[in-house]
C-alpha cells in the first residue's frame, strides 16, 4: 500500500489514498498549524476505531445477526516523552439490536486479536468493552 502526502503550506498536508480519497491533516496552531484538519494522532485513533468497527459489523452480519445501531468511543493515552507514542488504547463499542452477549464478545475478540491490522500495528496495550442496548460488558 502506498499513500502520497503533499505539503499544502504552513503545517498542513494532504494525503491521497490508494482508494482515491484525500484527507487533509494539520498541526495545532501552537506549533504553526491552522487547525484546518485533524492531527495525525487523531487519525490514528480514528483508524483503529473504524478498522475494528468494520470488522465487528462484518462478523456479526456473517453470524446472521441484525445490528440496529453501532457507535464507539476510542481513548488513547500517550507517553510523556518523545516520540509520545500511544501506550494504551481503550475501545468501547455501543451496539443496539437483538445481539447475544457471547456473539458480540466473540466479534470484539476476533477484531482486536486477529483481524484489525491497524490495532495490531500499534505497540500499545489495547483493551475493550461493549454495551448492548445499554448494558455494559467488559472484555477480559
Amino acid at each position: 500500500m502506498k499513500v502520497n502526502v503533499t505539503w499544502q503550506g504552513k503545517m498542513r498536508f494532504e494525503t491521497e489514498t490508494p482508494s482515491g480519497h484525500t484527507v487533509t491533516m494539520d498541526a495545532a496552531p501552537e506549533v504553526g498549524g491552522e487547525n484546518k484538519g485533524p492531527r495525525p494522532t487523531e487519525m490514528v485513533l480514528s483508524a483503529v476505531g473504524t478498522c475494528s468497527a468494520i470488522d465487528i459489523v462484518d462478523i456479526l452480519r456473517k453470524m446472521r445477526l441484525n445490528v440496529e445501531g453501532f457507535a464507539m468511543e476510542v481513548e488513547g493515552e500517550r507517553a510523556e516523552d518523545h516520540p509520545r507514542r500511544f501506550t494504551k488504547v481503550h475501545m468501547h463499542y455501543v451496539l443496539k439490536g437483538d445481539l447475544p452477549e457471547e456473539k458480540v464478545r466473540r466479534a470484539v475478540q476476533l477484531s482486536v486479536e486477529k483481524y484489525c491490522s491497524v490495532s495490531n500495528s500499534l505497540n500499545a496495550r489495547i483493551s475493550s468493552s461493549f454495551e448492548i442496548n445499554g448494558k455494559r460488558y467488559e472484555m477480559d
